[in-house]
């Protein structure tokens, strides 16, 4: 277990490589990879914050932006919108309750 976001960034995205294509469409925009998406989302997590937490500390270090290759920092929806791709794709799991921004099933 480490406490270093640095690492646990480059480890998503080497684990994530193996999984998944780079592009979830050969239509994609190219802005960001899945890849890049997915480790970003894994620091969510790993700094117990919210999508606009997570783009603020990007946006404030740049080690992380550089482990992540990212030109640019994406608006907090597209985090939102990725994690609903995925978790729709796949067998996903974050965290206990679904993301803020899926729609919640009427049981």
């Amino acid at each position: 277990m480490t406490k270093s976001p640095r690492a646990v960034a480059q480890e998503a995205l080497r684990v994530i490589r193996d999984a998944l294509p780079a592009y979830s469409s050969k239509f994609s925009r190219k802005d960001f990879t899945q890849h890049q998406l997915f480790a970003m989302l894994v620091l969510k997590t790993f700094f117990k914050t919210d999508y606009r937490g997570v783009i603020q500390m990007l946006k404030d270090f740049c080690e992380l932006r550089e482990d992540l290759a990212l030109d640019k920092v994406p608006h907090y929806s597209t985090l939102c919108k990725a994690l609903k791709r995925l978790l729709k794709k796949g067998n996903l799991y974050f965290s206990s309750s679904p993301p803020p921004c899926a729609p919640r099933n009427a049981a």
